[in-house]
């Protein structure tokens, strides 16, 4: 072994005490101090936290850039939900009305509308109004005294009269 250019395998204990003598050699003449190992973890610990610094920053970035488009997604995507809500009872809205508009096509639907809300008669019926509403007089004259509140037309009088005095 008169040169060891490190292009052929060493083999066995001596080779391979050689080969760690000789970088050691290298690494002190260098003024190192140190294996080789060693000082690429020192240079290449700062390295690599350099490189995990540029990393996060990369990584920020990413996700600075990406933040607001994603918030204007969930924001449409919520708007969207709302719309389509309102359209679905808009169309519940528009079938009730179109189902009462057929049934006011009808004319004996509109003849006992007329009946019952404005208590029309027929010209050849007879009809009756009970004005009570089934209770006797003894009940409706309770009725009146339970309330114990006077007729609306007093209560504005009173009001007015009040309004008028002065202070």
């Amino acid at each position: 072994m008169a040169a060891d250019d490190g292009k052929r395998p060493t083999s066995g204990p001596a080779g391979a005490s050689g080969a760690s003598g000789k970088a050691g050699a290298k690494a002190d003449a260098k003024g190192g101090g140190g294996s080789g190992r060693q000082r690429g973890r020192q240079g290449g610990g700062s390295a690599l936290t350099g490189r995990a610094a540029i990393l996060a920053v990369v990584v920020c970035a990413i996700a600075l850039t990406l933040a607001y488009p994603v918030r204007e997604y969930i924001a449409q995507r919520q708007e969207i939900a709302d719309l389509e809500h309102k359209q679905s009872v808009a169309q519940k809205q528009v079938a009730e009305l179109s189902q009462r508009k057929q049934r006011l096509t009808d004319k004996s639907y509109i003849e006992r509308e007329a009946k019952r809300r404005l208590h029309y008669c027929m010209p050849d019926e007879k009809c009756y109004i009970v004005l009570d509403g089934g209770a006797s007089d003894g009940e409706q004259a309770r009725r009146s005294g339970a309330d114990g509140r006077p007729p609306w037309y007093e209560t504005l009088w009173r009001s007015v009269e009040t309004a008028d005095r002065t202070r």
